[in-house]
C-alpha cells in the first residue's frame, strides 16, 4: 500500500505545481494533516483511503480542467492499485466538493474525514489567504457593494459566476462550519469559523462593506 501512496505522490506533485496558490500542493500537504488528526479520533478508518483520497481529490478539479490532467481513476490504475482499493478512493472523493451546496451524500467514514479535512482548509486564517489567491488568479475584484450571495444554485450556477472573494463568503464559507460532519471536524471549524467573522468585521470597519450587499 505505500508503494501505490508513493507513487501517486510522486505523479501528483507535478499536477499540482500547475495550480494557483489556493489549490497546490501545500494545501494537500495540509488537508492530509487534518485528516489524519480527525482519524485518529476514528481509530475505524482506513487511512490508505483517506491519504490516497486527500492526494487525488484536487488533480481533476473543473476549475482546473483547462490543463488536461489526468483523472483520478487513471492515476490509481497506473500506480497499481486494486480495484476494490480504487472504488473506495473514488467514492471519498466523490464526497468531497461543495459544489454550490450540492455535494454528494455521505456515505463512508473515510468521506466524512476527508470532507471534513478539505473544509477546514477553506475556513479561518488559510482560508481566507485562499480565498482571496483564487480571486486574484482569476482577476475577481476583492468585494462588490452591488453584489448579492446567493442562497441556492446550481453546480453550474455556482462555479460559473465570477464573483467577486468576500461574497465567497457567504455563498460558502461561512456555511461550512455547520455542515461538519464528524465531532473533531466539528471542534476544529468553530475557532476558524469565529476568525473569519472578525475578519468581515474588520473589513467593515476599514471599507464601510462586509459583504452580502451590506
Amino acid at each position: 500500500m505505500e508503494k501505490i501512496i508513493e507513487r501517486c505522490t510522486e505523479q501528483v506533485i507535478d499536477i499540482y505545481r500547475q495550480f494557483d496558490a489556493s489549490h497546490d500542493y501545500d494545501h494537500i500537504l495540509r488537508v492530509m494533516k487534518s485528516a489524519e488528526a480527525i482519524a485518529r479520533t476514528m481509530p475505524v478508518a482506513n487511512l490508505t483511503v483517506i491519504r490516497l483520497a486527500v492526494l487525488l481529490h484536487d488533480i481533476d478539479d473543473p476549475k482546473y480542467k483547462e490543463i488536461g490532467n489526468v483523472t483520478p481513476l487513471e492515476l490509481l490504475r497506473s500506480a497499481g492499485a486494486a480495484d476494490e482499493l480504487t472504488a473506495k478512493v473514488l467514492k471519498t472523493i466523490r464526497s468531497v466538493s461543495f459544489n454550490g451546496g450540492n455535494e454528494e451524500e455521505i456515505v463512508s467514514i473515510e468521506g466524512a474525514i476527508v470532507r471534513d479535512a478539505d473544509r477546514l482548509d477553506a475556513i479561518g486564517a488559510i482560508g481566507i489567504a485562499r480565498t482571496f489567491a483564487f480571486g486574484g488568479a482569476r482577476g475577481r475584484k476583492l468585494y462588490d457593494a452591488d453584489e448579492i450571495a446567493r442562497t441556492e444554485m446550481s453546480e453550474d450556477d455556482y462555479r460559473s459566476r465570477n464573483t467577486a472573494s468576500v461574497t465567497h463568503f457567504y455563498e460558502k464559507l461561512l456555511l461550512l462550519k455547520d455542515l461538519m460532519v464528524t465531532e473533531e471536524g466539528k471542534r476544529l471549524a468553530e475557532e476558524r469559523h469565529a476568525f473569519m467573522i472578525d475578519f468581515l468585521e474588520q473589513l467593515k470597519a476599514e471599507t464601510g462593506f462586509d459583504g452580502n450587499g451590506k
